[in-house]
């Protein structure tokens, strides 16, 4: 058994929080460090790591903390509220991409950029680009305290809706490629995967709750590994049977969590585990997964266009899409920038048509390429487009919720002192 590991993982944990905190002194997200320490140290930059077996199945779990975590800070309400903007921002960022993808990639064939294909590989390169993945953007969000906003919660509910109309589109263009999967029994496992999680997710509610009440809040322990253990099974079961991502099942179960009286406790016990170990790998192996190795001009042309327009096309459609629901032009912006990445879906996406012949190998790289310039980018334009001051309202209302975030606390904290002293009392007595 080779011990290897344990010195990948020390390299990579250093590496992103030095680099994370140069990165914060230019006022950038932390998260650019960690993406950056992965480049530095994979086979793009001095090739000291590469990816394994293990940091790929560690930063998978990773992503899946990352977004349960999200799941149990969302506010409900607050996401019903943003569900008919994010339905918009993702049916438009999910057109404008695939559109303008298309177009790039039949133009680049005919001026000889990259080989030439065919119409249906060109259909896919705009397929690569309706994909949304907002773990990078949640972190950004948490870091700058702005992810219980309305903009942080249009663009997580968008990015639910995203990720089903993405892979309504990857099935029809694999239905058409002679993959085999028949679009309609793909509809049906994304219609019976929402029943199952709302069955699921109100039979867990009701369990937890009853436990809570049957216990008077004590063995407070045993709460986050249920928890846990609820996380892992929606994750496993969204992927296995019902071929949705199972960060969309890690996210519904935050969700089922964050209705819970001890939603709060819950969530901090994950905090200094995606701090020190998940989230710094999985950042870290985005950039360790880049190679770049035989190039051409035409090739690396065509990878800054393709970065430009995938920046474009999303703030493009996800922006309009928000400020046909009302939102400022500022707002708007936002939420468009929040969608930018691309991430380990666009990834997916990718080799998926690697593996069916629909793509070619050498546009692997100009996707990994994209795929990390948006990764990179995403927090810089969120950062940009949060400077400035709020509006009175909107400052007003996110005071007055941490307000009542911080008197539940308090109450919370007074509760299980409470508890502890009956506890003692009683085994005293």
């Amino acid at each position: 058994m080779s011990y290897h590991y344990l010195l990948d993982l020390a390299l990579i944990i250093l590496s992103t929080k030095l680099l994370g905190l140069v990165t914060q002194r230019f006022q950038m997200p932390q998260v650019v460090g960690a993406l950056l320490a992965g480049l530095i140290l994979g086979p793009a930059g001095l090739d000291v790591l590469t990816e394994t077996d293990f940091l790929s199945q560690l930063s998978e779990l990773g992503v899946i903390v990352l977004m349960f975590s999200a799941g149990m800070g969302t506010d409900i309400q607050e996401l019903k509220h943003s569900g008919k903007a994010g339905f918009w921002v993702a049916l438009l960022g999910v057109l404008m991409p695939l559109v303008m993808g298309t177009a790039l990639a039949w133009g680049a064939g005919r001026l000889g950029m990259i080989s030439g294909g065919s119409f249906l590989e060109d259909v896919f390169v705009g397929t690569v680009l309706t994909a949304t993945s907002v773990s990078i953007t949640v972190e950004t969000l948490k870091e700058m305290g702005k992810l219980d906003t309305q903009v942080g919660n249009t663009i997580l509910a968008a990015a639910l809706i995203d990720d089903v109309l993405g892979l309504i589109a990857l099935t029809l263009v694999s239905s058409v490629a002679g993959g085999g999967e028949s679009i309609l029994l793909v509809l049906v496992k994304i219609v019976l995967f929402f029943l199952f999680a709302v069955v699921v997710g109100f039979g867990a509610k009701w369990l937890l709750c009853r436990m809570i009440d049957w216990q008077h809040g004590r063995n407070v322990r045993r709460y986050p590994v249920l928890a846990f253990v609820l996380c892992l099974v929606m994750a496993y079961c969204a992927e296995e049977f019902f071929g949705v991502a199972d960060i969309t099942g890690a996210y519904a179960a935050g969700l089922v969590v964050s209705c819970t009286p001890k939603a709060t406790y819950i969530q901090s016990k994950y905090e200094p585990l995606g701090f020190l170990l998940l989230t710094p790998v999985f950042f870290a192996s985005i950039g360790i997964n880049v190679q770049i190795t035989g190039m051409s001009g035409g090739i690396l042309l065509f990878s800054a266009l393709l970065v430009v327009i995938s920046v474009i096309s999303k703030l493009l459609g996800c922006g309009l899409g928000a400020r046909l629901c009302g939102f400022s032009g500022r707002e708007s912006v936002r939420v468009g920038c929040g969608m930018v990445c691309r991430g380990e879906v666009a990834l997916i996406v990718a080799n998926r048509g690697l593996a069916m012949g629909i793509i070619s190998p050498e546009l692997m790289t100009p996707v990994i390429i994209t795929v990390v310039c948006g990764t990179i980018l995403t927090p810089v334009l969120l950062k940009v487009a949060f400077q400035g001051h709020e509006s009175p309202m909107e400052a007003s209302t996110l005071a007055d919720r941490y307000e009542k975030v911080d008197q539940l606390d308090r109450v919370s904290d007074q509760l299980l002192v409470k508890d502890r002293e009956l506890m003692d009392r009683k085994d005293s007595d």
